[in-house]
């Protein structure tokens, strides 16, 4: 049952969204307020003066201003500020980590409600960061009421969250499903005619493990070409790799996908590749969004992370060592050749993807948590 009394904040990171936080954050918010229920969202702006974005009856967007970026982290004191004023508003403060800014605010506001903390993952690369904000991470720990990760396995593996078990609960990312446009997806197709079309869609960043997926292609057959969407400080030292193993005709790099294109990208491939390599992926949205293609994954059995939860190995796709191309290359081959195989793996992404990772499904399940937050308080 919904209660349409109850009010929400996403304390997010950044807007307009440009990541899968930030994403998780504006679908929860868009989510609710389509359901009745009042969900606003705080967040720093990326440019641009403080402003607040109507986005239908029931949401909207504080965008406070930036004064720097440091570290990945918005500095943005007008947060604190417009958090003091509106935190009396809200029922439950939905948190997402890791966002110092964020937890800063909240620590000023006074806010005195309920907490959902968001645990997407620990922080990895900034060690300096990490230092600096630890006893803050260790109050919004303490603070929060209920803390909700994106995978069981994350959640249970965290060092961080080690000694808050009894407060945590999975709460898996979920997203609409793919809509390809049948003339795209032809288009692309006939572009890469005869070609069996691996895809993969990311950052171009060392922990996507972009270089191993590259080198597989040496062990593949002539007839296959893998495409990587996506832009990022890798681009010139992997065009450089393919061109070095001549490899021109069986890997491009695509920079950029739009929005319009991408989901076509998912519709004209056989196999989708996540070739990460280091626990900053946490998740792999990218992954749900071909399983809802019904597309066979390609992923890696990363330490402490929850991709290879996401994908269910032999059941929708298969999971590997990270970094070895081979194994990457042997996978593909094995999903691919066999007719009986993808099609048990295509029907298999498809069904874990209705089951677990619809975004319905992630808004049921959270507007569940906060009702029983908000019952719980009543009682």
């Amino acid at each position: 049952m919904i209660n349409k009394n109850l009010k929400v904040l996403q304390l997010g990171k950044f807007y307009p969204i440009s990541g899968g936080v930030e994403k998780v954050a504006y679908d929860l918010m868009t989510g609710m307020s389509e359901r009745g229920v009042d969900c606003d969202m705080m967040c720093a702006a990326t440019h641009g003066a403080s402003r607040t974005v109507s986005v239908n009856d029931h949401a909207k967007i504080f965008c406070s201003h930036t004064l720097i970026k440091v570290a990945a982290t918005m500095i943005s004191p007008a947060m604190i500020f417009a958090l003091r004023k509106v935190q009396r508003q809200y029922d439950i403060i939905h948190v997402h980590h890791p966002d110092p800014m964020a937890c800063l605010a909240l620590l000023l506001s006074g806010y005195k409600g309920k907490v959902v903390l968001h645990w997407h993952s620990d922080i990895q690369k900034q060690r300096m960061l990490l230092k600096l904000y630890m006893p803050l991470q260790k109050w919004l720990l303490k603070r929060a009421d209920v803390i909700v990760g994106t995978s069981p396995v994350y959640l249970s593996e965290s060092p961080f969250l080690r000694n808050v078990q009894q407060k945590t609960i999975c709460l898996p990312i979920g997203v609409d499903p793919m809509a390809p446009d049948p003339a795209r997806v032809k288009a692309i197709k006939n572009k890469y005619k005869g070609k069996k079309i691996i895809f993969s869609l990311g950052r171009l960043v060392t922990y996507k493990g972009y270089a191993f997926l590259v080198a597989a292609a040496k062990y593949l057959k002539d007839n296959y070409m893998i495409l990587i969407g996506g832009t990022g400080a890798l681009r010139d030292e992997l065009q450089n790799e393919i061109n070095d193993m001549q490899l021109q005709g069986k890997v491009e790099l695509l920079g950029r996908v739009s929005d319009e294109d991408l989901p076509s990208y998912y519709g004209a491939c056989d196999v989708f590749c996540l070739s990460s390599v280091q626990k900053t992926e946490a998740f792999g949205i990218v992954q749900i969004e071909a399983m809802s293609c019904g597309k066979p994954v390609i992923a890696t059995n990363i330490p402490h992370s929850g991709v290879s939860w996401v994908n269910a190995h032999e059941q929708s796709g298969i999971n590997v060592s990270p970094g070895s191309a081979y194994e990457l290359s042997k996978a593909i081959e094995t999903v691919v050749e066999s007719k009986s195989a993808y099609d048990k793996y295509s029907e298999g992404a498809l069904n874990r993807y209705k089951h677990l990772f619809t975004k319905d499904e992630m808004i049921a399940r959270c507007l569940d948590i906060y009702n029983k937050m908000i019952n719980e308080t009543k009682q």
